[in-house]
């Protein structure tokens, strides 16, 4: 039996909310494969060469990160750059900050359709499952006296069919929003923190600064 002729038996034996749950996870890699093509093309993740012009940047050393942020792809690098160019401007920080939001949310953009799959799969699998366990004990009702065991045990796994196709669209589609919603979770950290660095180069590392108090303080004894 070859594959067309297979998903034509799931849906002649699943009805409609198969056919649904079909077109939504169609539909759900379809955005999955663009929000890989979107964290590629924004360089999400890949922040070496920014990681070094900030470096430079905080170091004193303007020329040489601003030579080195055009080098980037990513798509902090544009604001950044204006960050470097109008880092004395007052009110500066607000605007960046929304700018920095702004450029988050596109990276965002999908995950609430991804998120409705995930939740509303298994709901339309249950409705499927329901739907055919009223049909199968309607049959065994019309059947009277006669009852034969084998046509309630065939009503029960296809309408079981439903709630595994359910299933099987939203867990992977959970997971990989989870993975989506973790990767844009750390690039709004490094935004934020590149952006301060920007803006307030030669600060020290709170992690420093706390790692190096006690040791630093006089003893007394």
């Amino acid at each position: 039996m070859n594959p067309v002729d297979a998903l034509l038996g799931i849906f002649s034996l699943g009805g409609p909310v198969v056919a649904i749950l079909f077109v939504m996870s169609v539909l759900a890699l379809g955005v999955t494969l663009y929000k890989l093509w979107q964290f590629a093309a924004c360089g999400v993740g890949r922040h070496k060469v920014l990681s070094e012009a900030l470096e430079a940047w905080d170091g004193g050393n303007r020329q040489a990160a601003r030579a080195r942020l055009t080098e980037s792809r990513s798509y902090l690098a544009p604001l950044l750059g204006t960050a470097m160019n109008a880092a004395d401007q007052p009110g500066l920080e607000g605007r960046l900050d929304a700018e920095a939001g702004l450029a988050l949310a596109g990276l965002e953009r999908g995950f609430r359709f991804l998120d409705t799959v995930a939740q509303l799969a298994p709901l339309l699998g249950l409705f499927g499952t329901v739907l055919g366990m009223i049909e199968a004990f309607q049959s065994l009702q019309d059947a009277g006296s006669s009852v034969d065991p084998s046509l309630l045990a065939g009503g029960i796994w296809v309408a079981l069919l439903t709630t595994a196709v359910g299933l099987a669209v939203a867990m992977p589609t959970s997971m990989i929003l989870a993975w989506f919603e973790s990767r844009t979770a750390r690039e709004r950290v490094f935004a934020d923190k590149a952006l301060r660095t920007v803006l307030a180069p030669g600060q020290p590392d709170l992690a420093d600064v706390r790692a190096s108090g006690p040791a630093a303080a006089p003893s007394h004894a």
